[in-house]
């Protein structure tokens, strides 16, 4: 960590230590909807009155304070702030089992991605004990992580040969089984990259890609969840959570699910369907001027491709790469939510 990031994670634990209960909080990525519309106004306004003015909130979020987004649950663990929200996918180098929290398509839609995700809450909750020394408070998505090309596709199988910026690791190696060449790369490089031809595809959420002007660099959308929905994870501290009393931890969770879980994801289907239309020109687009993208339409034999990958290579090297019995609990939980089970290893 540099002197940056130390001066400002000092700040925001000195800030949080005015009151009697007071959290340090560390939110996404500070310019997409998700941080926007839900985390900031509930850390910084609805928990607070919650609670009755019993517990102060300094918020950040981590490209604020210049961490990677894989750093978050590792620096909240090590107590340089209370709470940590990040995508679950930047942190598959702490716990390989985190991979399995979200797989690509094995939901085809916001319902049945929430669905998955419930089954999988108790991998969730021992990953995050186990790991990060935390509680999980709860969850919300990203939109579903759908595939920007500033190159002409027809389809999934036109990936092949080209250089693709996966959004998490079980992705990459979904378009690595697809013959495409996956690239690593934070989600801040993949205009810059996409305009030079460093890659020539992406993959992250309609909005978020609208948002961070993807439209300017990129010609054609294809709206299939290759990188899944990308699930945020709010965790906090087990020694902080334990600290709370009874019914602040109650406040806290209750608030949580009613403030940010449950409306995010109700409205994470149909923000899909308005956000390709305002890539794509559509529409009358609800975030602002249209965009003139070629839309791209996903078949079933897309999806059933993938979902063949899933079963027959995918999954069995995740859950020989997870180890222990992390591969038989998600065939017994996601697996039995989904349809999409495999032999485990």
């Amino acid at each position: 960590m540099n002197k940056i990031t130390f001066t400002l994670a000092a700040a925001l634990l000195g800030t949080a230590a005015h009151a009697q209960d007071s959290l340090s909080v560390v939110g996404s990525w500070s310019g997409l909807p998700l941080h926007k519309n839900f985390e900031a106004p509930f850390w910084t306004t609805a928990l607070p009155q919650a609670a009755g003015g019993d517990i102060e909130v300094a918020l950040t979020t981590h490209d604020q304070m210049g961490i990677a987004g894989g750093d978050v649950f590792r620096m909240m663990s090590q107590g340089v702030f209370d709470v940590g929200m990040t995508a679950a996918d930047y942190a598959v180098s702490d716990s390989a089992a985190l991979e399995g929290l979200d797989v690509p398509l094995v939901a085809s839609d916001a319902n049945e991605a929430k669905a998955a995700l419930d089954a999988a809450r108790p991998m969730m909750d021992d990953i995050f004990e186990t790991v990060f020394n935390a509680h999980v408070i709860g969850t919300a998505p990203y939109p579903a992580q759908i595939v920007f090309c500033n190159a002409p596709i027809t389809g999934l199988g036109d990936l092949k040969g080209l250089k693709v910026r996966a959004s998490g690791r079980m992705t990459a190696n979904v378009l690595e089984g697809l013959g495409s060449e996956a690239v690593t790369m934070a989600f801040g490089e993949v205009p810059g990259a996409l305009q030079r031809g460093v890659i020539d595809c992406a993959v992250t959420g309609a909005g978020s890609g609208y948002s961070s002007g993807w439209w300017e660099v990129s010609t054609h959308l294809l709206p299939l969840a290759l990188g899944g929905w990308d699930p945020v994870v709010a965790a906090i501290r087990l020694d902080r959570w334990n600290a709370m009393d009874a019914d602040m931890q109650n406040t806290l969770t209750t608030s949580f699910q009613e403030q940010i879980e449950a409306p995010a994801w109700a409205e994470a289907q149909a923000n899909m369907s308005a956000e390709i239309a305002c890539l794509t020109g559509g529409a009358e687009c609800p975030l602002g001027d249209t965009r003139d993208m070629t839309l791209v339409e996903a078949t079933a034999a897309d999806e059933a491709l993938v979902k063949d990958l899933l079963i027959t290579t995918i999954l069995p090297e995740w859950s020989a790469r997870a180890g222990g019995d992390w591969g038989q609990r998600w065939n017994d939980t996601v697996g039995a939510t989904t349809g999409v089970t495999f032999v485990a290893n």
